[in-house]
């Protein structure tokens, strides 16, 4: 059961989604790679009985954002490439999660919890905090961000900020 300080947290992630164009659909799930989420196409799938830990929507979400949008509308389905998510979308999909995290002024904890990324989310919240951004090469290829120098090139804000938030 999600607790009062996380429902409101809950509550600006799934405003957030909803502003963005991802879909969040509120489903019964039997089983699932994370408790309480699932992905569909174009969607995540949650069953807040079951949902442990809220922060992996923003992981969740963040596999829909940096896929191509044909994989978006596959995710979830049979056809989806059996290599999908690659190493890069994956990497992509946590830094999104970043992101969106300071972009919405949430604790990093609630993203990167003990008991998820193998074990390593103090490495993640540490690594990031200090502006190290393991995956900031294919957020910035796919268009989603800058680094700083190109963004001091270009006269626009760096990552975290985004230029957008779900690739084409």
């Amino acid at each position: 059961m999600i607790a009062q300080k996380q429902c409101l947290e809950v509550k600006k992630v799934l405003s957030f989604l909803d502003e963005i164009g991802i879909q969040v659909i509120e489903k019964e799930l039997e089983t699932s790679f994370l408790p309480g989420l699932d992905l569909g196409p174009n969607c995540i799938y949650i069953d807040f009985e079951k949902l442990l830990y809220p922060g992996d929507i923003l992981h969740e979400a963040g596999h829909l954002a940096v896929t191509t949008s044909l994989n978006r509308s596959l995710a979830g389905t049979g056809k989806i490439e059996e290599e999908w998510p690659t190493a890069g979308e994956e990497m992509g999909a946590i830094l999104w999660s970043f992101a969106v995290a300071k972009h919405l002024n949430l604790p990093l904890e609630f993203v990167f919890h003990p008991d998820g990324y193998k074990n390593e989310a103090d490495w993640l919240i540490s690594n990031f905090s200090s502006e190290c951004y393991i995956g900031l090469p294919f957020l910035e290829w796919i268009g989603l961000t800058l680094s700083k120098e190109r963004a001091l090139k270009e006269q626009k804000e760096a990552f975290p900020v985004m230029q957008k938030w779900i690739r084409d």
